[in-house]
């Protein structure tokens, strides 16, 4: 019998495990091929961007991301393209590019001996008993039943877990749809574009290496592919160029409305991560909630295992209150009204110079006191 079994060996998941695995006996499955030598179909779409609230988090967790999971370019500018208003300006902000696969597949690499882990096996139910939890998994076919005393979820925004434990307790509820395409050229930008005729969300392009990866999230019961194809038709009006598409991805997203959206479990069945609904509802990062939301997990478990949900509901209360300052931030990016008014204001905006030859220098020694 273990003495947790986690599901889903993410960010949340991992971070969980590497943190009290020397702890406790402990099961973590996932259906990806997280390990060498294992087989797999399943990519996570994932833009692959370590924003800074996240970087602060592997700060603090004493983790420094390895060269073999950066893709370049490393970006420092968000372009951001408001359609309707017709404006667009560029804004400073620090992101690590990462391979998302790789990312994860390192974080699983650190984890003890100690941890018995199970790449490409996938999580069918759970029943509880006398003594904790029985788990249901399969594996080529074959089923399986492991025993635990707590189950944690931390298997994504549509969590099966979550499904079971509390059905009807979902954020709202978007399909993320990512293409990824060879370029001549990278960019030296991510891109944020706003058009409700697409979303009440945001749309989005990431370069990787030789490739742009172009994303959108469409409320779920929406004409998803044709409002991709109209994303696509419209950043080429902006000047994005693109040569033959390399592949698909999707899966769902969730942006939490409210804090009560938020769901920490019940009792011995813990949720984690996306699975519990920690995600920025104005920019959809996860990976510092992940991150955030492990490190209190973990320290209520070595705390005390029998109250641990009640002390994991006290020490999550200010990354509810975080969630609530963002939704409080959502007006200005998501009203029309509003973010014509900030991006007009040009507060906190800068000007890049996306071709050095038709630079006026004259101007730039007025700007920063100095020629280029």
């Amino acid at each position: 019998m273990y003495d947790i079994a986690i599901i889903g060996a993410g960010p949340a998941g991992a971070t969980l495990a590497r943190l009290i695995g020397k702890n406790y006996k402990v099961l973590l499955i996932d259906k990806r091929a997280l390990l060498g030598g294992e087989e797999g179909s399943f990519e996570k779409c994932c833009g692959g961007l370590i924003a800074p609230d996240a970087q602060y988090m592997l700060g603090k967790l004493g983790l420094g991301v390895p060269k073999s999971v950066l893709v370049g370019p490393q970006l420092f500018v968000v372009r951001t393209i408001d359609i309707q208003n017709k404006i667009e300006r560029f804004y400073q902000r620090h992101y690590i590019n990462v391979d998302r696969e790789k990312f994860d597949s390192w974080l699983v690499s650190l984890l003890p001996s100690s941890i018995e882990i199970r790449c490409g096996f996938l999580f069918k139910s759970f029943e509880k008993t006398d003594t904790g939890v029985n788990v249901k998994i399969s594996h080529k076919g074959k089923e399986y039943v492991e025993k635990a005393r707590f189950l944690i979820g931390a298997d994504g925004a549509f969590s099966k877990v979550r499904r079971l434990l509390a059905p009807h307790t979902f954020p709202k509820k978007y399909i993320a749809i990512q293409e990824w395409f060879k370029v001549d050229k990278s960019l030296p930008y991510f891109s944020a574009i706003f058009d409700k005729n697409i979303t009440d969300y945001y749309s989005w392009t990431i370069p990787k290496e030789d490739c742009l990866l172009i994303g959108t999230a469409i409320p779920v019961q929406s004409n998803a592919r044709q409002k991709f194809e109209l994303l696509k038709e419209n950043l080429r009006n902006y000047g994005f160029v693109w040569k033959q598409q390399i592949k698909k991805q999707g899966c769902y997203l969730i942006r939490p409305q409210k804090v009560s959206q938020i769901c920490l479990g019940k009792e011995n069945i813990l949720l984690l991560g996306e699975a519990a609904g920690w995600i920025s509802p104005t920019s959809a990062e996860g990976l510092s909630y992940s991150f955030r939301s492990a490190l209190a997990l973990a320290k209520s478990l070595r705390k005390n295992p029998e109250k641990c949900f009640l002390d994991y509901t006290k020490q999550t209360k200010e990354l509810k209150a975080n969630i609530f300052s963002k939704k409080l931030k959502a007006p200005f990016m998501y009203n029309p009204i509003m973010r014509n008014i900030v991006m007009k204001s040009k507060i906190l905006s800068m000007n890049m110079f996306m071709n050095l030859e038709r630079l006026d220098c004259s101007a730039c020694k007025e700007e920063e006191g100095e020629e280029l």
